[in-house]
């Protein structure tokens, strides 16, 4: 109980529905922070490529610019670094939140358009050096300088001529650049809680459909009651809800064929016991009451009360085999030699009554079948056979391999010589609690040799469906009748044979059923 708690602890009480939309929407805001930190990222990385990418060109230009040394206005080299960055800085075009300067003796020499106005430049720029000073003082030759106006990014070389030196300062200021990668992912944060939202309302609709057929299973489990088993969940599609779908109609398949079977042997004992249990009853009441009853009448009571019991406990014992039936270990086949099956059939049914006992012919070979299950079949035809007879009467029986459309089955007969079976009923002798016209030892016979419950030819039907073969009987009233049992023996392609029955109606003398005995394989 204790573990039972506990597991039932661990459940979510949230429903299905919710759980499947919550690990959606997670997953997908994860997804959505991932792509949008990703982005930004990218973006910036972006900016501060293009950043160095502007500043090593400029860098690179005024190198060979420098190298050349003529001033392109006079064709003459030039004769002061102070001249060499002028005429430099007024052939220059900057891009965006792009600043080149000269510095020569501490001066700072502007490219000519930076005092235009530029909204991409933090204001002030061109009065205020001490930025640009502390480029000028920095050991290295490059570096980021998080400035006022946002972060700059920037290069310096120096250049030497004669006594003069200087240098060129090259800065590009991102913040504009970083700016506008911030609009850039806030409309995609936007995009994206969108994208949350829209992937809220269809995750919401998938999840109710995918949980449909899983609610109609446990609408279905909460419609079936203890006598109604019929409901089924509707099968859709072959995903594995719809395999899951069939798994439980599979099972309340089984479960109802269980509670038929179970309803059917408690509805047949009821029906067959109640008579014997009244019979018993009434003799022993009117034994107790009547206390003037001599030993010999007592013992006659005594007798039938025994043999009712008898009766009673065969009609169990059949029911259970019937009941037996239904489940799929109720055969167990493998190789059996026919011939010794059959010689072990024919001692057995002498045992049954005292009657003309004739072994006709005998098969010869090897079949796949429960030896255990026929021959409970072929008494169950040789007692049906005695039940019609009288002592003394001739009964015959045999195997045989025949060959039915092209398929080869292993045969058990047994004929008698008794009233025979009527047309009208030899189509429903063998349905449970059927039983044909009384015979000799129906109304005369013995206990042992009295009809029973109307179980026993559906015993064999039974046992020959388990074996996916048939059983049949071949008769004409007033002349015998012979019953026999056909059983598929050529592997597991054999046709299966639903159960029926050979009848003859036109009266006339007939041959006894035989068939050639096939040589062993």
């Amino acid at each position: 109980m204790a573990s039972d708690e506990v597991v039932a602890s661990r459940g979510s009480a949230l429903p299905a529905r919710w759980r499947i939309l919550t690990w959606i929407l997670l997953t997908t805001a994860v997804a959505l922070v991932s792509v949008v930190v990703t982005a930004r990222a990218l973006l910036l990385n972006d900016v501060d490529h293009d950043a160095n990418a502007d500043i090593t060109q400029e860098i690179d230009e005024f190198r060979a610019f420098a190298s050349v040394g003529v001033d392109p206005t006079t064709a003459a080299p030039f004769t002061s670094v102070d001249r060499m960055l002028e005429v430099y800085l007024n052939r220059q075009h900057t891009s965006e939140g792009e600043v080149i300067v000269g510095v020569v003796g501490g001066d700072l020499l502007f490219d000519r358009r930076i005092a235009l106005d530029r909204p991409d430049l933090p204001p002030g720029l061109t009065e205020d050096g001490n930025l640009f000073d502390q480029m000028l003082a920095t050991p290295t030759s490059s570096g980021v300088i998080d400035a006022p106006g946002g972060r700059v990014r920037w290069a310096r070389s120096d250049v030497t001529s004669g006594s003069d030196d200087g240098a060129l300062i090259v800065a590009v200021f991102t913040a504009e650049q970083r700016a506008q990668v911030g609009e850039t992912i806030r409309t995609i944060a936007l995009v994206a809680v969108g994208g949350l939202g829209l992937t809220a309302v269809i995750g919401w609709l998938v999840a109710a459909q995918i949980l449909a057929p899983i609610r109609q299973v446990r609408e279905v489990a909460a419609s079936i009651g203890e006598k109604d088993l019929t409901s089924r969940v509707p099968v859709h599609g072959r995903d594995d809800i719809a395999a899951l779908a069939e798994t439980f109609n599979s099972m309340l398949d089984r479960l109802e064929q269980a509670h038929a079977t179970q309803q059917r042997f408690v509805d047949d004992a009821g029906h067959e016991l109640r008579t014997p249990i009244t019979v018993i009853r009434g003799h022993l009441e009117v034994m107790e009451l009547d206390r003037t009853t001599d030993a010999t009448t007592r013992a006659a009571t005594l007798r039938l009360v025994e043999d009712e019991l008898d009766r009673m406990a065969r009609i169990v014992s059949d029911l259970l085999v019937l009941a037996k039936a239904e489940r799929p270990d109720f055969v167990t086949c493998r190789d059996v030699d026919v011939t010794d099956l059959t010689l072990d059939i024919e001692a057995k049914a002498q045992m049954l009554g005292t009657r003309d006992w004739q072994l006709m012919e005998v098969a010869e070979g090897v079949a796949d079948i429960d030896s255990q299950r026929v021959t409970q079949a072929a008494l169950q035809l040789a007692t049906n056979a005695v039940s019609h007879t009288h002592a003394g009467d001739v009964i015959q029986l045999g195997s045989a391999f025949v060959v039915d459309d092209g398929h080869r089955l292993f045969r058990v007969w047994v004929k008698d010589t008794g009233p025979g079976v009527a047309p009208e009923d030899a189509s429903r002798i063998f349905e449970r609690f059927r039983r044909g016209n009384p015979g000799p030892a129906d109304v005369d016979g013995p206990a042992p040799e009295r009809g029973g419950a109307g179980l026993g030819l559906a015993i064999v039907r039974a046992i020959t469906d388990a074996h996916h073969g048939s059983v049949w009987v071949d008769s004409i009233p007033g002349e015998g009748a012979t019953f026999g049992i056909d059983l598929p023996v050529d592997g597991p392609g054999a046709r299966v044979h639903a159960t029926g029955h050979r009848e003859h109606t036109e009266p006339g003398p007939r041959e006894p059923v035989s068939a050639p005995t096939l040589e062993r394989p």
